[in-house]
């Protein structure tokens, strides 16, 4: 059960990462950019969780979860921050 769980956020944040940057194909919103890149960063890590915990049980890739998103909220942060002009 907890396996669809996660794979429900994965789907859920692909969703949001494609809209966002199809948004910013049409629009060139640059805050759309940064926002799709952190939905793919997001999903990214949704999947590393599935990796870690039920394909890899024996490989800790806490790390590497924690890594992509953190980049996913530093992208964001940056567009926050330097195109919110």
């Amino acid at each position: 059960m907890a396996i669809a769980v996660y794979l429900l956020c994965s789907f859920a944040a692909l969703g949001c990462a494609v809209l966002l940057l199809r948004g910013y194909v049409r629009s060139r919103a640059r805050l759309l950019l940064w926002s799709g890149i952190c939905f793919s960063f997001l999903t990214l890590s949704n999947l590393l969780v599935i990796a870690d915990l039920h394909v890899f049980p024996d490989v800790p890739l806490f790390w590497l979860r924690n890594v992509s998103s953190l980049m996913g909220m530093a992208f964001m942060l940056w567009g926050l921050v330097w195109d919110s002009r």
